[in-house]
């Protein structure tokens, strides 16, 4: 993993030993479970349902999704005690641990922060996220978004974005992911090759890039080159139709012109490759007899959020079976993935604390001070809006119209 920060100060003999050591100890059926990362919601409720789920899969990671800090803290503790191989915990935090465990601090939206433009106080709030990850065990964040937000019709990126050009969206995503990789947490970069000129939202549909690959080149592709030259570690495939990269009209996280021609050979990543998750309707729209084996054969490390992660599971088996999927395949994915697992886990000081404390040490005078500079900087703009929120403002606004009621 030369050249990717995450791995800086790693020994690579020492992080070799450990994965021949881990990856040999694996039958076949595990070796594929290091390559899902199911959805789960943190309620505590569903501790043994969840511990005998992870026996029979065998997850090489967990997204938890809405929740509250103690209950995923709790949850995480216990089946990381119960999982042979350590587990990698996941965050989809744009904007904090708030944006997914709503007793979080609060932090503005990216297209406030980046309009503000002031890179070393993004810089700092990447690096407070990564704090407030390491205090709950999570290892990896999904972000930053890198999309440039051209398109003002976009339904679903919006203020997600840092903004409309290429090279200010950069320089920003650039100083966010520093802040996370510094603190020992993967930064992920989202939603490659780029959702930023889509008037569709690929949680419901499969939207459609019509860019040439010069435009592309020039403004969707320009900031994940510069993530990808800075050394940062994880990116993340969109559920987009590009037709000037692969004119089959397969989503691109299912694309192997995309995600292996285009990102591995031509861009030169070597770090780990996540889908989107995989239950969105972008991904479900191809002709394809499992999407979890299609997009493990189009390039992507570790599939997030199948539907059906047991389901999942069994269809890559019996892929491999048949010869679809190969054994050296599995095997380059799931050492990439242990490779990741042993500088992200067993290589940084164990900061989680427990999950009676774990709100305490989060809301900390100095997060507060933070968080302050933080809304004073976007305050002065107007676009730091939550597009769902704008679109169901607008839709009272018409109500009340027609009732007339202001």
């Amino acid at each position: 993993m030369q050249g990717l920060r995450i791995f800086s100060g790693v020994d690579s003999v020492k992080m070799e030993l450990w994965v021949d050591s881990v990856y040999t100890s694996l039958d076949l059926r595990a070796r594929v479970g290091q390559l899902i990362m199911p959805i789960i919601y943190p309620r505590v409720t569903d501790t043994e349902l969840l511990l005998a789920r992870l026996k029979k899969e065998q997850w090489g990671g967990i997204l938890f999704q809405k929740g509250m800090l103690a209950d995923q803290r709790t949850l995480t503790i216990r089946l990381q005690q119960a999982s042979p191989t350590p587990l990698l915990i996941a965050l989809d935090g744009e904007w904090g641990l708030y944006m997914r465990l709503k007793d979080a601090p609060q932090y503005p939206r990216n297209r406030g922060l980046g309009d503000a433009g002031d890179l070393k106080l993004i810089e700092a709030y990447g690096a407070e996220v990564a704090r407030q990850c390491q205090l709950m065990g999570i290892h990896i964040n999904f972000a930053p978004v890198v999309d440039v937000n051209i398109n003002p019709k976009n339904p679903v990126i919006g203020s997600r974005s840092f903004g409309t050009s290429p090279q200010h969206v950069a320089a920003c995503a650039l100083a966010y992911a520093r802040g996370l990789e510094m603190g020992g947490v993967l930064s992920v970069a989202k939603h490659f090759p780029g959702h930023g000129d889509t008037h569709e939202d690929s949680h419901k549909t499969l939207p459609i890039v019509s860019a040439s690959k010069a435009r592309m080149k020039a403004v969707e592709l320009f900031p994940f080159k510069e993530y990808f030259a800075s050394g940062f570690g994880g990116v993340m495939t969109a559920h987009l139709s590009v037709p000037s990269y692969d004119a089959s009209g397969r989503a691109s996280s299912l694309s192997k012109p995309i995600t292996t021609t285009l990102l591995r050979e031509e861009m030169g990543f070597r770090g780990l490759v996540f889908t989107d998750a995989l239950e969105m309707k972008g991904a479900q729209t191809g002709a394809v007899s499992s999407v979890a084996v299609a997009a493990l054969k189009a390039g992507n490390d570790i599939l997030l959020g199948p539907a059906q992660p047991a389901q999942a599971l069994d269809e890559i088996l019996e892929a491999q079976a048949r010869g679809e999927l190969t054994d050296d395949e599995i095997e380059e994915k799931c050492r990439r993935v242990l490779s990741f697992k042993y500088a992200l886990i067993l290589c940084k000081a164990k900061g989680g604390v427990e999950a009676e404390v774990v709100k305490d040490k989060i809301w900390t005078p100095e997060e507060a001070q933070l968080r302050a500079r933080l809304q004073q900087a976007a305050k002065a703009t107007t676009t730091d809006i939550d597009p769902t929120a704008r679109t169901k403002a607008m839709r009272m606004k018409q109500v009340k119209a027609k009732s007339g009621k202001r």
